[in-house]
């Protein structure tokens, strides 16, 4: 499942390694993360990201390294937006140091996820996407 150079990778190859990310998890906190990324779509596409989190160097290792990417936040070419989303989910795992406040920061469709996330976390996964909360 090697990736090109390219910036972003193809949808077909992106679903794989999303569900590989999520198959991965090994916890609660690592799948609320990891879904929440799945369903985000953007920050994954980025191949950058992908190679970060351990997922195009090893195709049949299935520990993510979570803390590979927390040390590239900043490099991986996101914007204010993805970059404060992806603190939040690094946060989720145990990583990095970001309050909530960085909420404050999202649009609405990513905030949206990252309270089903939320909700996740804390046992309740039966909030739908799409939910109004």
């Amino acid at each position: 499942m090697p990736l090109t150079s390219a910036e972003t990778a193809d949808r077909g190859t992106l679903m794989q390694l999303a569900q590989r990310l999520i198959d991965s998890s090994t916890s609660d906190r690592e799948r609320a993360a990891a879904q929440a990324l799945n369903e985000e779509e953007t920050i994954l596409a980025h191949t950058s990201v992908l190679r970060a989190l351990g997922l195009l160097e090893q195709p049949g290792q299935s520990e993510v390294q979570w803390e590979g990417l927390a040390g590239r936040v900043y490099s991986v070419g996101l914007d204010d937006e993805q970059r404060a989303f992806l603190g939040l989910v690094l946060s989720m795992v145990g990583i990095g140091h970001v309050t909530l406040a960085a909420v404050s920061g999202l649009g609405e469709r990513r905030l949206a996820i990252m309270l089903r996330a939320i909700a996740r976390l804390a046992g309740n996964d039966t909030i739908a996407v799409g939910t109004r909360i």
